[in-house]
């Protein structure tokens, strides 16, 4: 087999799997125009709406206030990963280039954060947030992801990566500590930073459980949460809710196509995957 054609069914793998990936998106747009008749009938082979129906649309809207809820999203993730990207390169520099005491044992323990489910601080994070009188805020929403393990972990091998020689010419240079974090090493881990955003945006995006417990007020609600209202106990209206996940998707949709090349330059440097 030679270069192009091994080439080629690299290609069609590739298309085969974006394809599959679409699948199911393009299923929810479709199902936002069905009745609740067509999306609960057992025929495998009826794909499109007998009739295109917008009534799913207009009756979310009716009853979900989405420019608050956008509003709330959008206040959530932007704090989120400012706090995050603030405490990370801070907490991943001191780790990768300081040298103090405790260090070693204070990083482990950071790294046993990583390895214990997040489900287990929901208990003790809700006390110290309802003791403080902070419930259904912003605050609460962003409060456990003020400090972030894994965003501390990616900044340090980001700083890690860096040669000594930076920090002894900013040094011969007259800077101090805080001049070569600020100036020297923190614009060349950008990549890592950028990266660090992408994912804690899409974590903040995709976060439910914690805003359903601590901001359960309708006017508090970032998009997940509201959505998750939607699902009814027994029986769900499928074409609501596919219209709601439309709706919510569209913030997402805009931030990907404005900061397109930052994400795919984030995820290719980072190695990670969404």
């Amino acid at each position: 087999m030679d270069k192009k054609e091994n080439n080629m069914w690299v290609h069609i793998i590739l298309i085969i799997g974006a394809v599959i990936m679409v699948i199911p998106f393009i299923w929810m747009i479709l199902t936002s125009f069905k009745t609740i008749t067509e999306t609960t009938q057992l025929d495998p082979f009826v794909i499109f709406p007998s009739k295109w129906r917008i009534d799913s649309f207009k009756s979310v809207i009716k009853q979900m206030d989405f420019v608050l809820l956008y509003w709330n999203t959008l206040k959530f993730i932007f704090w989120r990963v400012i706090f995050a990207l603030v405490t990370s390169t801070m907490a991943g520099y001191a780790f990768a280039r300081l040298n103090f005491r405790g260090k070693n044992i204070a990083f482990t323990i950071v790294l046993i954060q990583m390895m214990i489910p997040s489900q287990i601080f929901i208990i003790p994070q809700y006390k110290m947030i309802s003791n403080l009188g902070l419930l259904n805020t912003t605050f609460a929403l962003v409060f456990p992801g003020i400090v972030t393990a894994f965003g501390t972990f990616l900044l340090r091998q980001a700083f890690m990566g860096l040669p000594k020689e930076l920090e002894e010419a900013a040094k011969l240079d007259g800077c101090n500590i805080v001049q070569t974090f600020i100036h020297v090493m923190l614009p060349l881990v950008r990549s890592s930073l950028v990266s660090l955003g992408i994912f804690t945006a899409l974590f903040a995006f995709k976060d439910l459980m914690w805003p359903l417990i601590v901001n359960p007020e309708q006017n508090a609600m970032p998009l997940a949460s509201a959505l998750a209202k939607l699902q009814g106990q027994y029986a769900s209206n499928y074409p609501e809710l596919m219209a709601a996940s439309v709706l919510a998707c569209i913030p997402m949709i805009i931030i990907y196509i404005i900061f397109q090349k930052q994400f795919i330059e984030g995820i290719a440097t980072s190695g990670g995957k969404l």
